[in-house]
């Protein structure tokens, strides 16, 4: 039996959870997000809320995220965009604070309809956002507060001219490679441009 691809409607965060057709009036669906993301320093949580930050830039946080998808976004313009966070802080005890490294591997993009890969791996979008939680001090760590962001914008044509098949990169040798560096205001702007450069 054939299962298609479920659309996904966007939550309010106020549904209940029911048993045996009686809804639950205690727990909400937002009692859930609660549990699994109020920790937005890991590294899991983090990545995603930084694709949540570079969705509102755009304009396209009214959308529910898809997970699987070959890239993170996509402009009103069309401009796909892979979202790539990291910082010097975790949420675990630390000796040292951590060394910025940003994973762009080439990915074989998987059709949620038919459930297959493409042959060929490659990277899927027009350009990268990395997003770095630029804060050194784990009393007021806060990546609600857009000011203790950093963006850089660069074209994925110019990481694959330079960078081939790597599956990493520093922050110093992204820097080597020219990236616009901005702050939130200016994010959607400098993803336009990436294009035209």
């Amino acid at each position: 039996m054939e299962v298609p691809q479920i659309k996904v409607n966007r939550k309010k965060g106020s549904e209940k959870f029911k048993y045996n057709g009686k809804v639950q009036k205690r727990i909400a669906l937002t009692d859930f997000w609660k549990w699994s993301s109020s920790d937005l320093i890991s590294n899991a949580t983090r990545g995603v809320l930084a694709e949540f930050i570079v969705s509102i830039a755009i304009n396209k946080h009214k959308i529910v995220r898809n997970e699987w998808d070959a890239y993170d976004l996509i402009t009103k313009d069309g401009i796909k965009v892979e979202v790539k966070s990291a910082a010097y802080i975790q949420s675990w005890y630390q000796q040292d604070f951590s060394k910025i490294l940003f994973s762009i591997p080439k990915t074989r993009r998987w059709d949620p309809k038919t459930n297959k890969l493409e042959k060929v791996s490659e990277r899927h979008s027009d350009v990268y956002v990395f997003c770095l939680l630029d804060h050194f001090d784990y009393r007021t760590i806060d990546p609600l507060n857009l000011n203790q962001w950093k963006f850089f914008v660069i074209s994925t044509k110019i990481i694959d001219k330079e960078l081939g098949d790597r599956k990493s990169i520093s922050l110093n040798k992204l820097k080597s490679l020219n990236p616009v560096e901005c702050n939130y205001p200016r994010l959607n702007q400098y993803i336009k441009r990436a294009i035209s450069n």
